[in-house]
């Protein structure tokens, strides 16, 4: 009896992961980027390395902006030798300290003539116990939202897409939290979910598609634009949320570059 249940388990998941993985969306652009700057935040592991080696693929110079700096250099050298792009760098960012945001936008802002793509996916899942950043912020808004909020806001001139990239087996859900209803989710994700590369398609598309070159606004999952929720399309909430978001991170008139 637990054998037939295990094997018609194993069967199931097996169906829905093949299943899941055909329908998911991928890019099919063959855009080359040589001459064009790249910033991919979080780019040390998980979506944002294999969006860097992708766009490093087609000749981009591409900036690494992580926290780890160590670990993100592991990732550039691998990317260099895989790629033979000599031109991918990392530079030191953690989004969940504005002081840090700040750093790192006037120094891309002062050393680079060009900014082509800005791939925001630095990100962490809530930890276990509430955190608090060194600006009085909860720490994953701090991460996921504030950060790049300031980020984008001081380096702004590009059209503005956002997506979801769907169920993707990496790191984050085990990173800041280990508690066994994480290892479940874990475990769903790892059975069942994309890989890192097939989870990283829908963010290439954005950066590279011609189809895409002028829109803006829009929000993607499987590289196609999808209706949001009700509270993301809530054009006054959104009023209400930039203009929070402006607040906590004390966004000067200086650092507005629109």
């Amino acid at each position: 009896m637990w054998l037939w249940v295990a094997a018609t388990t194993v069967g199931f998941v097996i169906v829905v992961k093949v299943v899941y993985t055909l329908r998911s969306g991928r890019c099919r652009s063959e855009v080359k980027l040589v001459g064009k700057t790249v910033i991919v935040t979080g780019a040390s592991a998980g979506i944002g390395k294999e969006t860097a080696r992708d766009l490093a693929e087609r000749g981009a110079r591409v900036i690494l902006a992580c926290r780890n700096l160590e670990k993100a250099q592991k990732v550039a050298d691998d990317i260099i030798n895989t790629t033979g792009n000599g031109q991918v760098l990392v530079r030191e960012l953690d989004t969940s300290d504005l002081k840090s945001v700040r750093k790192f936008a006037r120094e891309i802002l002062a050393t680079e003539k060009r900014l082509d793509i800005l791939v925001n996916n630095a990100g962490m899942s809530g930890p276990k116990t509430k955190k608090i950043s060194n600006d009085g912020l909860e720490l994953t808004l701090a991460t996921n939202h504030f950060g790049h909020f300031l980020l984008t806001n001081m380096l702004l001139g590009v059209t503005t897409n956002c997506l979801h990239p769907g169920v993707v087996n990496t790191e984050i859900i085990l990173k800041e939290n280990t508690n066994f209803l994480n290892y479940i989710f874990a475990f769903f994700f790892w059975s069942m979910g994309k890989d890192e590369k097939l989870g990283a398609q829908t963010t290439i598309h954005l950066a590279v598609s011609e189809d895409v070159a002028s829109v803006s606004g829009m929000y993607y999952t499987d590289c196609k634009i999808t209706k949001p929720s009700n509270l993301a399309s809530d054009k006054g909430l959104a009023k209400k949320l930039w203009e929070v978001s402006e607040d906590l991170v004390g966004l000067s008139q200086e650092e507005k570059n629109y």
